[in-house]
């Protein structure tokens, strides 16, 4: 029995790990849900599941959650220092890192300084601080498995085989719904275009990102930190059926491919299992229906958040971090109505070039850094709304 914390139990992939828990009970037992604010949703879970704890970031939704939860044998927290001391608890076997983006770093460090296993589906966390948080790994000798299809389908085809026979990755895109778009037809879109994904079911934030390609970039960013690799090692292609989830070419020309339909709960399966392959109902790919795979080159013009990303990767330092801060904001913008989709790469690179250069940051360093890019993020939005 696998004792599990699960930190962002109300988003996309929480409540899809919740459903890989309900079908496996045997092996699966919830200790910790985390949420944010989404207290009607961690209520529901918790007196479904049962956990010994759950933890409420949001304070002002603390006692909202505790009174619910008043006739039932479970610990009610709230705040951030709460969740970066219940993954620390004896009791917790693996850690389900799923809090959507720089908020969920703290938190995994934590549970990897009191040596948890983690299953690593925020990739913010090694978009940030990728160095530091693989070190920290690497000294208490803990596994951490990606639940991202892409790296989940590189650590798949990675097992058994010599990490320094790796000639390179090669990450699979779908290229999102503007594929194929020019600038012209992306002027004029909404966030209501941006969210309608063609294959995969997510949240709103990385769907925005999906659409964007930001969300390739910053997957190159982890996949570097997670893998070991050096940045020309980690390519992109656009592969719009969103079967193949990755390729891992070798030293020797031969090329490995993860294959699936496009179904998150199947790597947060893998990820939770592993080293197992468990059985499941879940739909099985039929190569009749897939007669056609394609690839083609991303357009780093029109979808220029990837251009942003992959240069953010080669400058390193705290580059990454600022430029995923002063993405978080614009996306919060865009879902808004605040700032065009266009718009929203204008004010990472301006953000980017604004906050100083750290080559090499100190732990609190990122917080510095991710703290003024959203200060200037915040007021470049604030600038646009005004001039429209």
């Amino acid at each position: 029995m696998k004792r599990l914390a699960i930190l962002g139990s109300t988003g996309s992939i929480g409540t899809q790990a919740l459903e890989v828990v309900a079908a496996h009970p045997e092996l699966f037992e919830v200790e910790v849900l985390s949420a944010h604010n989404n207290a009607a949703l961690v209520i529901e879970q918790a007196k479904m599941y049962r956990p010994n704890a759950v933890v409420i970031t949001d304070e002002s939704k603390y006692r909202q959650v505790k009174d619910a939860l008043a006739l039932y044998p479970i610990k009610v927290f709230s705040g951030r220092q709460a969740l970066e001391d219940v993954v620390q608890w004896d009791s917790v076997d693996m850690v389900l890192a799923a809090i959507v983006g720089f908020a969920g770093l703290s938190s995994t460090l934590a549970a990897i300084e009191a040596g948890k296993a983690i299953a690593l589906a925020n990739k913010e966390t090694l978009v940030v601080a990728g160095e530091l948080v693989m070190q920290k790994a690497a000294e208490k000798r803990i596994p951490i498995i990606p639940v991202d299809s892409e790296h989940s389908a590189i650590f798949q085809c990675l097992v058994g085989e010599d990490p320094n026979a790796v000639e390179k990755i090669i990450l699979t895109a779908s290229g999102g719904p503007f594929i194929g778009r020019k600038p012209n037809y992306l002027v004029n879109v909404k966030a209501s275009h941006a969210l309608q994904h063609p294959n995969w079911t997510m949240g709103a934030k990385i769907t925005i990102d999906s659409a964007t390609l930001m969300n390739k970039g910053l997957e190159m960013i982890e996949a570097k930190w997670l893998f070991g690799l050096q940045n020309e090692q980690v390519e992109v292609i656009i592969h719009p059926q969103s079967i193949i989830h990755s390729f891992v070419q070798f030293r020797d020309s031969s090329i490995k491919a993860q294959l699936g339909l496009p179904d998150m709960k199947l790597p947060i399966q893998y990820a939770l299992g592993f080293p197992q392959r468990l059985r499941n109902d879940f739909r099985r790919l039929n190569f009749k229906e897939y007669s056609k795979l394609t690839f083609e080159e991303p357009d780093y013009k029109t979808f220029r958040n990837l251009a942003i990303a992959k240069d953010a990767m080669y400058k390193g330092g705290n580059v990454p971090c600022v430029m995923n801060a002063a993405n978080e904001v614009v996306v919060q913008a865009f879902l808004n109505n605040k700032v065009s989709f266009i718009e929203m790469s204008d004010i990472i690179e301006e953000t980017i070039a604004r906050v100083g250069f750290i080559e090499h940051p100190a732990p609190g360093e990122y917080e510095e850094s991710d703290s003024e890019a959203r200060v200037h993020a915040a007021d470049m939005v604030k600038k646009s709304q005004l001039a429209s």
